[in-house]
Parts: structure tokens; C-alpha cells; sequence
């Protein structure tokens, strides 16, 4: 398995990735220590309840989601952010088509897994 990525990334090259109906993502840089992830929703798509060891911070570039963590629920919209602690049970609902631009801490290795 790489251990990084190349240097430029350009979206028209990136392979599309289908993690679950109506969600679509694209590795945009990796490094062991950290990782960008750009995650398209449809409206009415779900990020099921999950949790994982890895410090994750969020941007929403569009869309409105709302999002669960920890127990607390919020509504966020284009500008908005979050940011979810290590082994964190989180998830979210489209409520409006958009994208989410995830970082990672360290990278996601089961997103590397061919």
C-alpha cells in the first residue's frame, strides 16, 4: 500500500468511490498522518451511525446536513464545520444535495483497501 499521495491531485482524474447508496467520495491527498476526503450526497442519503479511532474535522462546502455526534444533533449548512473526537459515535442525513470535505487523523487506511 502507498504511503502518501502523489503531490497534485486533479478532481478529473480521481476515481469515484461508492461507500453507500446515493454517496460518492474522492481521495484528494494522503499522507500517513492525515487525509482529505471529498464526499458527495444526494439529498436524502445517509451516513449511517459510526465510530473509528481517528480524529476527523469537517467542512461543508454545500448542501445542509444534519449531523449527529456524540448524542448532540445539529443542522449545518455551506461555510458550517464539525469535529468529531476519536471512537465517537457519529453520522448525518442529506437534507440538501452537497459535499463534505473530510480531514483525517491519521489517514483512513480501510479507504486505501483495494
Amino acid at each position: 500500500m502507498k504511503t502518501r499521495s502523489e503531490t497534485f491531485q486533479y478532481e478529473k482524474d480521481l476515481q469515484w468511490e461508492t461507500p453507500g447508496p446515493g454517496i460518492r467520495r474522492q481521495i484528494m491527498g494522503y499522507d500517513g498522518q492525515l487525509m482529505i476526503v471529498k464526499v458527495h450526497f444526494d439529498k436524502g442519503a445517509v451516513g449511517t451511525m459510526h465510530e473509528h479511532y481517528h480524529s476527523q474535522a469537517t467542512y461543508v462546502d454545500s448542501g445542509r446536513f444534519e449531523l449527529e455526534i456524540g448524542g448532540k444533533k445539529a443542522v449545518l449548512g455551506p461555510g458550517d464545520g464539525y469535529y468529531v473526537a476519536p471512537d465517537e459515535l457519529h453520522g448525518c442525513v442529506c437534507l440538501e444535495e452537497g459535499v463534505l470535505i473530510d480531514v483525517f487523523s491519521p489517514h483512513r487506511e480501510d479507504f486505501l483497501k483495494k
